[in-house]
């Protein structure tokens, strides 16, 4: 085993007077894309909207290492999904059920019904709540696969009611993640092109003779991938642009250190960029993880990354007391926040940002990650602070319903007409005054 020198983690105190700037400092993250691939990607993009599967093929060809004659070499059938489930192992197939299974009972509870009220006059007011024709699911490929990040995407869609569910992976050098297929038969996902980076989305977002458009983009993906579905917004629908995962542990001191170290190395092996953050009123419990995390560390198969996460982003930050631990919490905003604490329930009703919180000390964020049920695709870089988990919500668009009584109109169109004039929008007001009965 190669031997890993201890970490230099960051040590930060809030009490400190420039705790505040030193945080701003350590939570900074710049997504932006620099020109070159921000130029590459809007080739990309103009390039599969003139010439659609021609281009796509072309891309494949040069970016993926393929050797493909046209799309129908780049199309998986449902037949190829159903395989996929006989070649994993049982235990891989039963664990892809069960998450699938609570992944699925846990978005069904966020199901919306269309609504409506009946005024005294006969005025109806109400939504209408439907679910998108079409989603398109796209999903990192070749060794770095998610089959977790599959149902998490799918399976809402799915229980929102999505006609058609279209995923996209790429598989460089015909590497196949025979997980990842399984996970998409499961989920339900109705077809699937083996396609990836920035020509994927905008193949989903303005389709192409074979890959149909889609009315939303959902999926995580490197840079030229976040970069795509910047620029396709407005014309498709997007979930977010992520940032690198976080994790923000607020421990007050009773949790077996090496678990502590352990959540954390769960998001700073996901890359060098991953953030984990640990929150203490208690000094002594700081250098125990500390040491849990430089004894553990050598055991770890991606030792080098989360060694360059723990030290470029990750830290330790000692608080006056558990009411400032949550203050700092509710200034990071983090995407996982697990309260590894002995009452998580007092503490909750003070927690204002978050993508997802983790209650207690048995509860580890890995459970999240992939069968505990909620969404594990969630708002980072401190969008917590006005963005939610994905769910059914996503995959459902509401549509305002107003039908109006003679009596109803008659009433409305005097508010209507006084405003519509003060606006000096004559038309308006006319077209609402047409409906005014005579004399009353």
């Amino acid at each position: 085993m190669t031997m890993t020198a201890p970490t230099a983690i960051r040590r930060l105190n809030a009490l400190d007077p420039d705790f505040a700037r030193h945080l701003d400092h350590l939570l900074s993250w710049e997504s932006v894309s620099d020109e070159s691939v921000n130029e590459r990607v809007l080739d990309i993009i103009k390039a599969v909207r003139e010439r659609g599967d021609e281009a796509v093929v072309e891309f494949t060809k040069r970016f993926d290492g393929l050797d493909v004659a046209s799309m129908a070499d780049l199309i998986l059938p449902r037949e190829r999904l159903e395989l996929a489930l006989t070649r994993i192992t049982a235990p891989q197939r039963e664990a892809l059920q069960t998450a699938a299974a609570r992944v699925r009972s846990y978005h069904e509870k966020q199901k919306q019904d269309s609504w409506s009220y009946t005024e005294a006059d006969g005025t109806v007011l109400g939504q209408k709540v439907t679910p998108l024709d079409r989603a398109g699911l796209y999903v990192p490929g070749g060794k770095a696969s998610y089959p977790s990040s599959v149902l998490m995407n799918a399976i809402p869609a799915k229980v929102a009611g999505v006609g058609e569910v279209v995923m996209v992976v790429p598989t460089p050098r015909g590497e196949i993640n025979e997980l990842v297929l399984a996970a998409a038969c499961i989920a339900g996902v109705d077809r699937v092109f083996t396609i990836g980076g920035a020509q994927a989305v905008a193949a989903l977002a303005y389709g192409t003779e074979s890959v149909p458009k889609v009315d939303k983009v959902v999926g995580p993906g490197n840079i030229y991938v976040a970069t795509a579905k910047r620029h396709v917004f407005g014309q498709v629908g997007i979930d977010m642009i992520a940032g690198p995962s976080e994790i923000l542990v607020v421990c007050d001191g009773g949790t077996d250190p090496d678990w502590i170290a352990m959540d954390l190395f769960s998001q700073a092996e996901h890359d060098e960029d991953a953030q984990a953050i640990l929150v203490s009123p208690d000094a002594e419990f700081l250098d125990k993880v500390a040491a849990s995390i430089d004894k553990l560390l050598p055991t770890m198969e991606r030792a080098e990354i989360i060694k360059t996460s723990i030290n470029g982003r990750g830290a330790l930050i000692q608080v006056r007391d558990m009411q400032q631990a949550i203050e700092v919490a509710n200034r990071i905003a983090p995407e996982h926040l697990e309260l590894s604490v002995a009452d998580p329930e007092a503490w909750l009703p003070q927690i204002r940002h978050a993508g997802a919180i983790f209650m207690g000390r048995h509860t580890s964020e890995a459970l999240g990650d992939y069968c505990a049920g909620p969404n594990h695709v969630l708002p980072t870089s401190g969008t917590a602070r006005f963005s939610s988990p994905l769910g059914v919500y996503d995959f459902q668009k509401r549509s305002s319903i107003i039908f109006c009584s003679e009596a109803g109109a008659s009433e409305l169109g005097k508010t209507a007409s006084v405003l519509a004039r003060g606006e000096s929008l004559s038309a308006h007001a006319r077209s609402a005054e047409y409906r005014i009965l005579e004399g009353k």
